[in-house]
């Protein structure tokens, strides 16, 4: 099967002005990122806040473009199409913000919410847009009375069922979900979750799940992706890395992760110090100022990705 979405040394550069008398520096968000994704299945890219995990959702959605790097589209170039083309392949790609209210108008009303995308990207007339409106609320297990309601009139975890829904009346084919279920309750997270599924399943959508939850990624994820600083680290199989993490900043993560049984025996991976800065980061390999396995090589050569035990891993401290 070919992928539906394909990117290859993305990264994503922003100037910054440091004053009058002082040249302008480069924050590096994110660093030559590559993986491919097949419909049906979800990739998650997790890492601390900062790593650049967002920046990736706004290249996948085209909100912003790549400053280097190809992003393609069931095949099609987008990192560098025409104006026209890009709006064209937008519709392929939607997503699901954090905070649903925050990404909701207040002041419209549900069913002119979900109507709003076919207005602006179809031709539909009034009737076919309120009916696709009416079934997408049903997919997504909301009452058709709704539609005439107002988003503050309904708990969080129906404005992300309202956003999901919104999302996915254009048919993307691809759907970019940025921490969809971290600001919401534990059991309405799980039907949350559940519903996502079943509407991969039902439409077989490709997912990009943006988390730093990784009990929700274990639950949720074919493969992981994890940043560093806007680098890739190691990307794999969801069982491979759950299972058996080899990169030290991994294992770190897998650690902090919390666990419901109190008997259980934590393994414990800590990091030294705080995250460097994205504008000077470290040279090299720019875990090593925090990795409890630097050694000299580390502050000399940039490891590469490389296929270790199932999995792509960069790291000097890991054997094949």
């Amino acid at each position: 099967m070919s992928p539906v979405i394909e990117a290859r040394g993305l990264s994503r550069e922003y100037p910054i002005a440091r004053g009058l008398f002082r040249s302008h520096a480069t924050l590096k968000a994110l660093n030559n990122v590559s993986f491919t994704l097949e419909a049906g299945r979800t990739l998650a890219v997790v890492g601390e806040s900062g790593s650049g995990k967002s920046t990736l959702a706004r290249l996948l959605t085209l909100i912003e473009p790549p400053t280097r790097g190809e992003l393609r589209i069931e095949g099609e170039d987008v990192a560098h199409a025409d104006a026209a083309r890009r709006r064209r392949l937008r519709r392929e790609v939607q997503i699901v913000f954090q905070n649903p209210y925050g990404s909701l108008n207040p002041r419209q009303r549900i069913g002119r919410a979900l109507e709003e995308p076919l207005l602006v990207n179809t031709d539909f007339p009034g009737a076919a847009r309120k009916e696709a409106a009416l079934d997408m609320m049903r997919a997504v297990g909301l009452r058709p009375e709704f539609y005439h309601r107002y988003p503050h009139m309904f708990s969080g975890g129906q404005r992300q069922r309202i956003a999901i829904a919104r999302a996915l009346m254009l048919k993307p084919k691809i759907l970019v979900l940025d921490e969809p279920v971290s600001a919401l309750d534990i059991s309405i997270r799980a039907q949350v979750l559940n519903l996502i599924a079943q509407l991969q399943e039902a439409l077989k959508l490709a997912y990009v799940f943006v988390s730093h939850d990784l009990s929700v990624v274990r639950h949720i994820a074919d493969e992981v992706m994890v940043i560093y600083l806007g680098s890739v680290v190691e990307i794999g199989p969801k069982a491979a890395l759950f299972d058996e993490p080899l990169h030290p900043y991994t294992r770190a993560l897998m650690a902090a992760t919390p666990v419901a049984d109190p008997c259980a025996l934590k393994v414990r991976a800590p990091l030294i110090g705080e995250p460097p800065s994205l504008i000077d980061p470290p040279s090299c390999c720019a875990f090593h100022p925090r990795c409890p396995l630097a050694m000299e090589i580390c502050r000399r050569e940039t490891p590469a990705l490389v296929s270790k035990r199932g999995r792509e891993v960069a790291c000097w401290a890991v054997e094949a």
